[in-house]
């Protein structure tokens, strides 16, 4: 039985969790182009070695990063997205034609 640790839950089976892909830094929201962006969601890298994973454990529907080696599956720490998102975004909103009937 593999088990990997959740931030909030503590040590739990695997099976109780969901692989959410690779972490990526966010683009500056104000400046980045659209190819940006869409490099940002659908291009991964697919690192040989030590990585950022996004994972979710499923009960608590909690998300949370972890470092693991993709060469050998081990799970180097895991920690909170607080540690890396420590500010909030306030995005502009958007008018829209739609949006002013």
């Amino acid at each position: 039985m593999k088990i990997l640790t959740c931030p909030l839950n503590g040590p739990r089976n695997m099976s109780e969790f969901t692989y959410g892909g690779e972490y990526h830094p966010t683009p500056d929201h104000a400046d980045a182009s659209a190819r940006e962006w869409a490099e940002h969601v659908f291009f991964h890298h697919n690192t040989a070695g030590v990585v950022t994973e996004w994972w979710c454990h499923n009960a608590s529907s909690y998300w949370f990063l972890a470092e693991r080696n993709t060469l050998t599956d081990e799970v180097l720490r895991t920690f909170d997205c607080d540690q890396v998102y420590n500010q909030r975004i306030d995005f502009p909103a958007v008018t829209t034609p739609e949006a002013r009937k």
